[in-house]
C-alpha cells in the first residue's frame, strides 16, 4: 500500500489560515477575526468538502486542532453533523506534538519525535491521511514536502493578519495543479496542488 497525504485548509485570498471555524478556535497573537469563514455557505464547496471526509481513513491533526475536534465531535455523532462526528470517531486519529496531550479519544496515538519518519510511515498503514486545519503543523509538511495533496479553500475575504499557510521566510519551491479550479456561487474557490520538484524559475514576461 502507497497511500496519500492531503492537507485540508480554509484560506483568505491573503493567505490567511488561522481560526476560520470560530471565534475560540485559536486566538493566538489576538486574532480577532476567528469564524471568518461561517458568512460564506456554499453548497458546491461543502459537497466536495464532505467527499474527502467520507474518503479518509486516518485523521493526522497537530496538537490544537486535536483538542478542538476531541471536545466537539464524540458528541456530535448524530444530527446534521452526525456523519462527520460518526467517521472521525470509526478512523485512527494522530497527533503531532512535543507535549502530552489527552488521548481519551478511542483511536487516538501521538506520533513519536521523528515526526517525518512518522509521517512517512502512514503511507504504508492508510490509503487516504487527511491533515485538516492543523496550520503550525501543515506547515511544517508544505515545508518538508511531506504530502501529496493540497486542498485550499480560498474565500472572498481579505484579513491583513494571521497565521499564513506560506508565511514570511517560507522556503521558496513548487506545486503542481492537479486538476481544474472549482468555484461556487458565493466565489469560494477550490484550489487543489500536489509538490513539484526543481527550484523556482525566473526570467522576464514575454521571453
Amino acid at each position: 500500500m502507497t497511500g496519500r497525504i492531503y492537507i485540508d485548509l480554509f484560506t483568505s485570498l491573503d493567505g490567511v489560515a488561522q481560526a476560520p471555524g470560530g471565534p475560540e478556535e485559536d486566538p493566538t497573537g489576538g486574532f480577532p477575526y476567528g469564524g471568518w469563514q461561517a458568512p460564506f455557505p456554499d453548497e458546491r464547496i461543502g459537497a466536495a468538502i464532505m467527499q474527502g471526509i467520507e474518503e479518509l481513513d486516518a485523521l493526522l491533526l497537530g496538537r490544537r486542532t486535536y483538542d478542538i475536534f476531541a471536545g466537539y465531535w464524540p458528541q456530535h455523532t448524530d444530527g446534521p453533523d452526525g456523519a462527520i462526528g460518526r467517521k472521525f470517531d470509526a478512523v485512527p486519529k494522530y497527533v503531532a506534538s512535543r507535549g502530552t496531550p489527552s488521548l481519551d479519544w478511542p483511536g487516538t496515538s501521538q506520533l513519536g519525535p521523528d515526526v517525518a519518519a512518522e509521517v512517512r510511515a502512514l503511507r504504508d498503514r492508510h490509503e487516504s491521511v487527511h491533515v485538516i486545519g492543523s496550520i503550525d503543523f501543515a506547515q511544517t509538511l508544505l515545508r518538508e514536502q511531506l504530502f501529496d495533496v493540497l486542498t485550499l479553500w480560498v474565500y472572498p475575504v481579505v484579513l491583513g493578519q494571521g497565521k499564513k499557510v506560506f508565511p514570511e521566510g517560507a522556503a521558496p519551491g513548487n506545486l503542481t495543479l492537479l486538476e481544474p479550479a472549482q468555484s461556487g456561487p458565493l466565489g469560494v474557490v477550490q484550489l487543489r496542488y500536489g509538490p513539484a520538484a526543481g527550484p523556482v524559475q525566473t526570467g522576464t514576461v514575454g521571453d
